[in-house]
């Protein structure tokens, strides 16, 4: 039986990274790039795929659960923020375990699965491996010799790959529209500023969920004064406008997806 490669693919540079990788190592013939569609991707991200697919010569195997992360929040009952965010399970986790279990050729036995974390971010493998078990996990990121995005995403332009935008903005990762409700004050601070509209949407639906649960509840957190409080988009949005002196600009957060949120 032919030995199969799988890379969970996002559309960010480290998943570039990670299927070059696997191509170089394994042919194209036997690698799957596999993406898991949040509906709520930049415009750039699917340019950067098509682009990437024709450079990798691998076609792009797109999942989609048919939802978006809001729709998810407002089914789950639950309102994703940055330690937890049922979205990442509903739609990445679950499309990409359904595609694997429909298709006859690849078992646990046969399969590899390739997710693009780095080097810096080993402390999430055993979450990734209990998560995808019995399923063989990979990490090529994680081994020497080790590269920074920056590196990486000069590595792609060397290979004729445009930068997506997410990344000449600033935003440390090419998913969900630069939205990722896993991101920091500093994300969306910077959504606010550039895509206003993106900002306004995900307001808008944190309200909604506030009044669907009657809780008090928020995507952020905020940390002055040494306490831990929630911090509304709208709060955020006004303090922005006020208050600019007390905003934590360092606080990116961190795309959880296929890491934290496999085990939930």
């Amino acid at each position: 039986m032919t030995t199969r490669h799988v890379v969970m693919w996002s559309g960010g540079i480290t998943s570039w990274a990670t299927a070059r990788h696997v191509i170089e190592r394994h042919g194209a013939a036997s690698t799957t790039l596999l993406f898991a569609d949040t509906l709520v991707e930049d415009e750039d991200l699917y340019a950067f795929n098509e682009q990437a697919s024709k450079q990798l010569g691998v076609p792009i195997t797109r999942v989609a659960d048919g939802r978006d992360p809001w729709q998810v929040f407002e089914d789950k009952r639950w309102l994703g923020n940055t330690r937890i965010a049922q979205c990442s399970m509903e739609l990445k986790l679950k499309p990409c375990k359904v595609w694997l279990a429909a298709s006859p050729n690849h078992t646990f036995g046969n399969t590899t699965l390739y997710v693009g974390i780095d080097w810096t971010e080993t402390e999430r493998m055993p979450a990734i491996v209990k998560g995808w078990a019995p399923w063989t996990v990979a990490a090529p990121l994680t081994e020497p010799p080790y590269r920074d995005k920056a590196q990486l995403l000069n590595e792609a332009r060397a290979a004729g790959l445009m930068r997506p935008r997410l990344y000449r903005l600033g935003f440390a990762h090419n998913n969900c529209g630069g939205a990722c409700v896993k991101g920091g004050v500093a994300q969306w601070v910077r959504v606010l500023e550039v895509f206003p509209e993106r900002y306004a949407r995900a307001e808008a639906a944190e309200v909604k969920m506030r009044a669907l649960l009657g809780k008090d509840v928020s995507i952020l957190r905020d940390r002055t004064g040494g306490t831990t409080t929630p911090l509304t988009l709208t709060a955020l949005r006004a303090r922005i406008e006020e208050q600019p002196d007390q905003l934590d600009l360092f606080d990116e957060g961190g795309c959880g997806c296929f890491t934290e949120d496999v085990a939930a």
